[in-house]
């Protein structure tokens, strides 16, 4: 390496001049500490908390999806039990027979079955899968926050490591400013910064659902009081 000091005063030290090779160090080393990251406690309690709460919407989305099934079932077999039991009505009145009601008792059954399916679903769509969207939601931007924190607190650890093994040349030369921007800490504070921007992403995404769960709350009420009046 040859440099002239008069002309380049910022001198720039790499660990190897083959820029190939610096590369692709530099991203093993950065994701040997997104590994390490991963291993703090708080990560990976973030994580777990929001790994619960994705199990429990996606449950509730497949309780949906089969109480949508089942109520779909049932209203065909209620029609299919409607239409048996008035032509048996009338072939029954038509031929003098005693009149029979048994169906009438099914067909009363099936629709009270629809109607108690149609208030799960109504439950489910309205407030139990908003509420837990929400949920996930906010466990997700806490997961990146702990990310975020994780990989701060790791370049932080490495930019003081750094700094300590320089004191010899800060002797030397009194003041010597470090760039640590292009190095392993530079790349996990640009990662953590964007982990930190998705978090807000996501929140702000939570903060929206919940207004308009909060909205629509509030109109019923106001549906509910009119029709009380």
């Amino acid at each position: 390496m040859s440099f002239y000091l008069a002309e380049t005063p910022t001198l720039e030290a790499v660990a190897t001049e083959d820029e190939r090779e610096l590369a692709q160090d530099l991203q093993a080393r950065v994701a040997e500490a997104v590994a390490q990251a991963e291993s703090h406690t708080a990560v990976g309690e973030a994580a777990s908390a929001q790994q619960q709460a994705e199990n429990r919407l996606e449950r509730l989305r497949a309780a949906e999806r089969a109480l949508n099934l089942h109520a779909k079932e049932s209203r065909e077999r209620v029609s299919e039990t409607s239409e048996k039991a008035l032509e048996g009505l009338v072939e029954a009145a038509a031929s003098g027979k005693k009149l029979e009601f048994k169906k009438l008792d099914e067909l009363a059954a099936g629709e009270a079955q629809i109607r108690t399916l149609g208030l799960a679903l109504e439950k489910l769509a309205e407030h139990l899968i908003p509420r837990a969207q929400i949920a996930s939601l906010r466990e997700e931007a806490h997961a990146l926050e702990a990310r975020a924190r994780a990989l701060e607190r790791i370049a932080q650890e490495r930019a003081e490591k750094v700094l300590k093994q320089l004191r010899g040349a800060v002797s030397e030369e009194m003041v010597l400013p470090v760039d640590m921007s292009k190095g392993v800490a530079g790349a996990l504070l640009s990662r953590a910064a964007g982990l930190k921007r998705l978090a807000v992403q996501v929140s702000e995404n939570a903060d929206r659902i919940e207004r308009s769960y909060h909205v629509m709350q509030g109109d019923r009420v106001m549906q509910g009081d009119r029709r009380a009046a």
